[in-house]
């Protein structure tokens, strides 16, 4: 038996990286897990790594009705959210006095909008004791060069829901 036997779980970013080696350790302890990315052959390709108990469900955390869609599937085919890992997030390289509007929604977008209502969404489909991660780059305690939006969100965080509190 597994850690997480009969968990469901979601994995934002799910197609690589990160995401993707949690993904596959959730799955080798039991857990049936959703991935999502936004390239289709990229999510094919991690299906096929994982095996099986997985879902790829493609979309854009940032796009809130590919969020909806994503939560509508879970609830259709699971009913309930065990486990969400936000992890979709990119980082973009720009020195502070050329950063444009563009480039700062390029990224806000994704990892501060996308993980604020990735985690809102998911909400309503997570029983007592289900568990929220929040997954952060180093780049804001660092202080590498040209990631001044980089460094602005992403804090690391981890939070546990339970006896009916919200979170």
């Amino acid at each position: 038996m597994g850690k997480l036997d009969g968990k469901i779980a979601l994995v934002t970013g799910g197609n690589s990286g990160i995401g993707l080696a949690t993904a596959k350790q959730f799955v080798n302890e039991g857990a049936y897990v959703f991935i999502t990315g936004r390239r289709e052959a990229e999510l094919a390709r991690a299906v096929k790594e994982i095996g099986n108990n997985v879902t790829a469900v493609r979309g854009d955390v940032s796009d809130l009705s590919d969020l909806d869609r994503l939560f509508v599937q879970i609830k259709r085919e699971k009913a309930r959210l065990d486990i969400l890992f936000a992890n979709a997030g990119v980082a973009g390289y720009a020195p502070l006095g050329s950063i444009t509007e563009e480039f700062y929604h390029s990224i806000f977008d994704i990892n501060v909008k996308g993980v604020l209502f990735t985690v809102q969404k998911a909400l309503p489909l997570m029983p007592d004791g289900a568990s929220i991660i929040l997954n952060a780059s180093i780049v804001a305690s660092k202080g590498f060069r040209r990631t001044a939006c980089t460094a602005l969100q992403r804090p690391p965080c981890a939070h546990s829901r339970g006896h009916g509190q919200p979170t």
